[in-house]
């Protein structure tokens, strides 16, 4: 089976908050993709990504159903909290 073989799912609101809420949870290193496939850490890029999410959510305000509207507000509220967590315990650069 090739990869051209494989069905993409629907284009809907959800899959659209769901991806990029894995793509920051990659960026944060907190997905394992397989035996020794850990993501590198890029708190700028996880950053980025949850600044895109909560500008989906400000330009969709009132126009979202109640499960779509807690469904991006649920995904923020934990990436924020996990970028933070992710933060702390990151080794600080250390200055010479």
């Amino acid at each position: 089976m090739s990869e051209s073989d494989i069905p993409l799912p629907p284009a809907t609101f959800e899959f659209l908050v769901f991806s990029l809420k894995m793509q920051a949870e990659m960026r944060l290193g907190l997905l394992k993709l397989g035996a020794g496939m850990e993501e590198e850490l890029n708190l700028p890029a996880a950053r980025h990504t949850i600044d895109m999410l909560a500008m989906i959510a400000e330009k969709t305000r009132g126009n979202l159903s109640l499960d779509e509207q807690r469904l991006v507000e649920n995904s923020l509220t934990e990436l924020r909290f996990r970028f933070v967590q992710v933060s702390e315990s990151a080794p600080k650069p250390t200055s010479e």
